[in-house]
């Protein structure tokens, strides 16, 4: 039977023959989706207005109106019926019992019908007092009656909404935040609600809302498809439970996925969560550029009269190579060119994210629609920048989200597709696979300062369930995917080797701890021969506690927590052994040796710069981590201050210090004095390396005290607002006094940060201290520093000394 025989039966069968047909085109196979939600709509408007008909006989100034879902023609299965009876209000009886003619019909057939009888002056009445009310006649539509009543109520609503949107939309945003505190977000629950839930359809219509204001639009890429995809699975949800339910039950998925020609539920539940992801960051978006032009409209007159009527420019302040802040917002640098510049993306998200910034729809856009793929393996830049995003904490989601709604985090992690919005069949699991992936890393970056490596522990927590997109164990097919992905993001060997190990056993220290005897020798020994050595133990725990966390709240506790400290404390002590010695005295090189006597000689500071270069792509990795950054050689006569002045100086030039050793040289004999060398590798943080000339000038200036370094870093901060950013780990400062017999070793665990090794160092020089040695590096976000001191006799510092100059070197770094 065809659409018009159908539509036939309904109109000369009344009621009963609308039910026929009714149940005839729900049950026919061949139509689905908008064709069957549109020819429902249609029958039932046939069939109302034929109710309409007979009963508005002689009657003029009505028309009968459809509302909400209704109007928009999205009638699912078990949907029901928004109606508003318009009427003039000229003949009120007339309209009462046209209503009854109506109501009834509807009533009788067992349909839900929410309904109303108005003037057009009531309508907007109450659509001004209910915001409920006037999303919904937003969706009128014109079914029968009095047409141009009709249409002047459209017109009259639209016109109210536009003029209102400034005080509406805000109301509507908290309506929707309210909602999705109440109902969750849809793409991560295993029993989601397809309307209320956050990503919903509720979100999905207060969209087109926002876009019929005429303030904002919603990005409009992929939207109609996501819409489209909750509204079939909610068609398919009526038809198994022959209810009028939203809520897609787990008892009910199977039969769903069936109704849809799925292969299974959790394909189905897969579908669900990729248009609720797709609708939640359009909202995002969305809700994000209603702020802005509300917050523009508000101060424009103000601008504009400061300005004698000139249109105000916008700020942009620097962040990063090619990456701006403008209103609120990361954009890319008018003179960025990202199909020259392969890292931008990685740039541009660490950026944001370190800053607390979302990234500019538009510049997410330009990037995924112009960038160059990052050659294999990736340049050391690259990989600083990504370890960067992950360690920002709570911003890494946001950021994140806005990268793998254009398709990058798949361009650059192709094994991510396997895990993208994955349920997990567990209600300990809070989140999708990839979700929990990110969440790890977020609750790793608290951690951070417990690590030698937070770059290998924040990477291992992004990828230790890869796997659970492969069959068999997830954590086996784990190992293989990150050993890969580590390679290709450019570790070397032995970097590649832990990651994959903290991947393969990342659920060893938690089974063990609840599963095993930990007073039998045999359980330690094994956990210590899979582990291997101290540092990677440390990061296991790390990890460990990373994931319990990002899991959920039965995943993780106070008891559990204690049994994987006591079984680390007993592994640690299996792998004992594994003390490190002093630090051997490399032999100076030619030029390192050239620039030391030429120090001496002349009594002043020597520098040279020498560019890295990179491996070309498809060259193996080996040997240590690749450096980033130039080489910054400086030699400088023995005495106090140099570390201090150095580091200012660098950091009154906006270089950034990715690795520093500094090291007392002996001089051949015969040359009188002591030099000490510095071999530094250093990054500009947007724009191009100083002149070596200009370094070295202000580095004189800084060693006779001329240069207020302080005082040029603190006028320099005032300069620029203060960004709420990311809110890191405080720093860790801690004593190794077994980790040389030469002198004592300080270690600083902190965020990295323009001008720290300058406040480390003067911290130090004000604690009389002399700096043996350092060994810095900047690992991502995170600053990891060595500092062998010992007391103005030479000698390694007393405990409590050693305790003291720690605890006020803490303290300087939390101020």
């Amino acid at each position: 039977m065809t659409g018009t025989d159908v539509q036939k039966e309904a109109e000369d069968s009344g009621p009963s023959g609308y039910a026929a047909a009714r149940l005839r085109l729900l049950t026919e196979e061949a139509r689905s989706g908008p064709p069957r939600r549109a020819a429902l709509a249609e029958l039932t408007d046939d069939w109302l207005t034929g109710l309409f008909a007979a009963g508005a006989e002689g009657l003029r100034g009505a028309s009968l109106v459809a509302v909400g879902g209704y109007g928009r023609g999205e009638l699912s299965p078990r949907s029901d019926l928004d109606l508003l009876l318009l009427h003039d209000g000229s003949d009120i009886k007339a309209v009462a019992a046209l209503a009854d003619r109506l109501w009834y019909p509807v009533w009788d057939l067992g349909l839900d019908l929410d309904h109303s009888v108005r003037t057009p002056a009531e309508a907007r009445k109450t659509a001004g007092e209910d915001l409920k009310v006037q999303l919904g006649l937003l969706d009128a539509r014109h079914i029968a009656g009095d047409l141009g009543l009709t249409a002047s109520l459209r017109t009259a609503v639209l016109a109210d909404w536009r003029n209102q949107a400034p005080k509406r939309l805000p109301e509507l945003q908290e309506l929707c935040a309210e909602r999705a505190e109440r109902q969750g977000e849809l793409q991560y629950l295993l029993e989601p609600d397809l309307k209320e839930a956050r990503g919903g359809l509720r979100d999905a219509t207060a969209l087109r809302a926002v876009a019929a204001s005429w303030l904002a639009d919603a990005p409009r890429e992929g939207l109609a498809d996501a819409r489209r995809r909750l509204l079939d699975v909610r068609d398919a949800l009526h038809l198994a439970t022959g209810r009028a339910t939203d809520r897609l039950a787990l008892q009910e998925q199977d039969q769903v996925a069936a109704e849809l020609g799925l292969l299974d539920a959790d394909t189905l539940l897969r579908q669900v969560y990729e248009a609720a992801r797709l609708v939640s960051y359009a909202s995002d978006v969305t809700w994000r550029e209603v702020g802005r032009v509300l917050r523009s409209r508000a101060v424009r007159p103000r601008l504009r009269a400061m300005l004698g009527g000139g249109k105000p420019t916008a700020e942009r302040s620097p962040l990063a190579e090619g990456v701006v802040e403008q209103d609120g917002e990361v954009v890319l640098a008018r003179a960025a060119r990202p199909e020259r510049d392969p890292v931008l993306p990685l740039r541009a998200a660490a950026a944001a994210a370190q800053a607390g910034l979302p990234l500019s729809l538009h510049a997410v856009r330009r990037l995924a629609a112009t960038v160059r793929p990052l050659p294999t393996p990736w340049p050391a830049e690259a990989r600083e920048q990504l370890v960067t995003l992950l360690g920002s904490g709570r911003p890494t989601i946001e950021v994140w989200e806005a990268l793998e709604a254009e398709g990058l985090i798949t361009r650059l992690l192709p094994d991510w597709e396997r895990v993208r919005c994955r349920p997990q069949r567990n209600a300990v699991h809070l989140w999708t696979v990839d979700r929990h992936l990110i969440e790890t890393a977020v609750r790793a970056s608290e951690f951070t300062r417990r690590v030698s490596r937070p770059d290998l522990l924040l990477v291992a927590a992004l990828l230790h369930d890869i796997g659970k997109g492969w069959p068999g164990d997830h954590s086996v097919a784990g190992e293989i995917i990150a050993k890969d992905v580590a390679a290709r993001i450019g570790f070397d060997r032995h970097d590649v080797t832990v990651v994959a190990t903290l991947v393969r056993h990342h659920l060893l220290l938690i089974d063990t701890a609840t599963r095993r005897d930990l007073e039998d020798p045999a359980t330690v020994r094994s956990v210590a021969e899979a582990v291997g050595s101290q540092g990677t133990l440390e990061l296991l725990h790390a990890l460990t506690e990373a994931d319990a966390l990002a899991t959920g709240p039965a995943a993780w506790s106070s008891w559990r927590g204690s049994l994987v400290a006591d079984l680390v404390k007993r592994v640690s002590a299996v792998l004992a052994g594994d003390v490190p010695d002093d630090p051997e005295e490399a032999a100076p090189t030619a030029e390192q040796e050239r620039l030391a006597l030429e120090a001496a000689a002349t009594g002043s500071p020597v520098l040279a710069l020498r560019a890295q270069t990179e491996p070309s792509a498809g060259q193996e990795p080996s040997g240590d981590p690749e450096p980033l950054g130039v080489e910054l050689l400086i030699a400088v006569p023995d005495q106090p201050g140099v570390l201090p002045a150095v580091a200012g100086v660098l950091a009154m030039h906006r270089l950034t210090v990715r690795t520093a050793e500094l090291r007392s040289l002996h001089l051949p004999d015969g040359v009188d004095g002591s030099v000490l060398l510095l071999d530094w590798r250093v990054a500009a943080e947007y724009g191009s390396l100083p002149q070596a000339a200009r370094l070295r000038s202000d580095l004189v200036r800084a060693l006779d005290g001329s240069l207020d370094i302080a005082g040029r870093l603190a006028e320099r901060d005032a300069a620029y607002p203060r960004r709420r950013g990311v809110v890191a780990p405080a720093a860790r400062v801690s004593v190794h006094p077994a980790a040389s017999r030469l002198a004592t070793v300080i270690e600083v665990r902190s965020q990295d940060a323009p001008g720290l090794l300058f406040r480390i160092g003067r911290a130090l020089e004000d604690a009389s201290v002399q700096v043996r040695s350092a060994h810095v590096s900047t690992l991502g976000a995170n600053a990891v520093d060595a500092f062998y001191v010992t007391g103005p006799e030479g000698a390694p510092l007393p405990g409590d000394e050693a305790a003291s100059v720690a605890r006020k070197l803490e303290e300087t770094l939390r101020g």
